[in-house]
């Protein structure tokens, strides 16, 4: 079976969503390459474990990074579909990026590359500054994309779940879920999507060698990961048992925040702000460049947010 799947290279396979890259591509059969550089593993014990959970798994380990480019192109030529990791906060993404692509252009045998996105649709993205910008850097490695002609898959549309949001049950600046109050942003109403990091992996990684994700966007919009934060509250008071005094916090308060608040929940503010009041997840697909993840693969068992929630329950000895 493993002959008539792609060969997946992963690239920023230590970091926050390439781990669940290199999981998803070994758990579904391709033969794959995780790109790690050395200085990762001996600084870091914690990578260096990840990589050893990698080998034991059967992902191929290859050393080494995107800046050389001579060892980089014969890294290229031994796969076919590159799938890029690379974090939005390093500050030379878009030069990073823009290398793989030309490189990948050059070894002319990839046939597909999903960029390092996996959240809001750039390129049509409403948010404040300087998130704006931060992520508008995605959206200019999309537009030299199409400009290079190298094959693509975009992945999009969706908050990480167990990133920030879920574990605080939707609230920002928050150390976990709420015990006996809650403080809401808007009105609660508007329709946010949260994705499993593990989930959407799979469905990136099920988009690979499908013909249906060739140059598309493809939007991550599960039915069950679809919910708004009056709904969360809802499912958690019904968890619990436990009625929560509900506070709702309206825009200009949470524009407040942002402006004028603590940096370290600043971007947060910003996120929750773009997902859970201007409701960016849920803009409308455009068929003629759009697909759902869901509806092209049904067989993907996701994990809806009625479920993620019940782990945050207390476990009773």
């Amino acid at each position: 079976m493993a002959g008539c799947l792609s060969r997946i290279l992963v690239i920023g396979s230590t970091g926050y969503f390439g781990k669940f890259m290199v999981d998803a591509s070994v758990r579904l059969g391709h033969p794959t390459f995780a790109l790690v550089r050395e200085n990762t593993v001996t600084s870091d014990p914690g990578k260096a474990k990840l990589v050893e959970s990698f080998k034991s798994a059967g992902a191929n380990i290859i050393y080494g990074d995107i800046y050389d480019k001579e060892k980089l192109l014969v890294i290229l030529k031994q796969v076919d579909v590159v799938i890029c990791t690379l974090s939005h906060r390093t500050p030379h993404l878009y030069e990073d990026e823009v290398m793989l692509i030309q490189a990948i252009k050059e070894a002319g045998n990839i046939k597909r590359y999903i960029p390092s996105e996996f959240g809001f649709d750039v390129e049509r993205l409403d948010i404040m500054e300087p998130a704006k910008s931060l992520l508008g850097v995605k959206a200019m490695v999309r537009q030299r994309i199409r400009e290079e002609g190298v094959p693509y898959t975009i992945v999009c549309g969706k908050l990480a779940a167990n990133w920030y949001f879920l574990p605080k049950v939707g609230q920002v600046g928050a150390s976990g879920p709420p015990i006996d109050t809650v403080r809401i942003l808007g009105d609660g109403n508007t329709k946010v999507v949260l994705v499993k990091e593990e989930d959407t992996a799979t469905y990136t990684v099920k988009a690979a060698d499908d013909p249906r994700t060739l140059n598309k966007i493809m939007y991550l919009r599960p039915p069950g990961c679809v919910i708004s934060h009056n709904e969360m509250i809802d499912l958690w008071e019904k968890k619990t048992g436990k009625k929560l005094k509900r506070i709702y916090v309206p825009e200009e308060e949470v524009i407040k925040n942002i402006q004028e608040g603590p940096l370290e929940t600043r971007g947060s503010y910003m996120i929750a702000h773009a997902g859970f009041i201007k409701g960016q997840t849920m803009i409308d697909i455009d068929s003629s460049i759009g697909v759902e993840a869901s509806e092209l693969f049904p067989e993907v068992k996701y994990s809806p947010i009625d479920v993620l929630l019940d782990g945050l329950l207390p476990v009773n000895d």
